[in-house]
């Protein structure tokens, strides 16, 4: 049996959204992060090494050709979870920057292995979490 070859991280993460421009203002005035492509199906920002791809809802329920193959369906349904990685002295940062912008923290965790996490949602209940290393035996 050929053994696993690793896997060196996430490359994407996909979310659905009900309003693109309303979606992709939060994610780029809260944050920052780096517009690479964008239309009014879907955006694509920069999250250091990863990619955040925004959709807008029921536009990936199909096939999508595009130069060298074909994307294949893969509109999900219902609120994501994802967590972005932050240091340990810039949690209590982004605690303030929420709190400036009227977002609500829905959870404070402090991990076992001495990482914290901030919850909160985004416009569309995306369940967003801010996490400083020490929440897994890898981060």
């Amino acid at each position: 049996m050929t053994p696993n070859p690793a896997i060196r991280g996430i490359v994407e993460t996909c979310i659905n959204v009900s309003e693109m421009r309303r979606a992709r203002q939060f994610y780029e005035s809260l944050f920052g992060f780096e517009v690479m492509e964008h239309s009014d199906r879907f955006c694509a920002f920069r999250v250091g090494p990863g990619v955040l791809l925004l959709f807008t809802q029921g536009t990936s329920d199909q096939p999508m050709p595009v130069t060298g193959g074909v994307i294949p369906p893969h509109n999900t349904v219902g609120a994501a979870h994802f967590a972005f990685a932050v240091s340990r002295e810039e949690l209590e940062i982004w605690g303030r920057r929420l709190s400036e912008r009227g977002i609500k923290v829905e959870s404070e965790v402090v991990w076992t292995r001495g990482g914290r996490s901030l919850y909160f949602r985004d416009p569309d209940d995306n369940l967003v979490e801010l996490v400083s290393p020490g929440i897994w035996a890898n981060y």
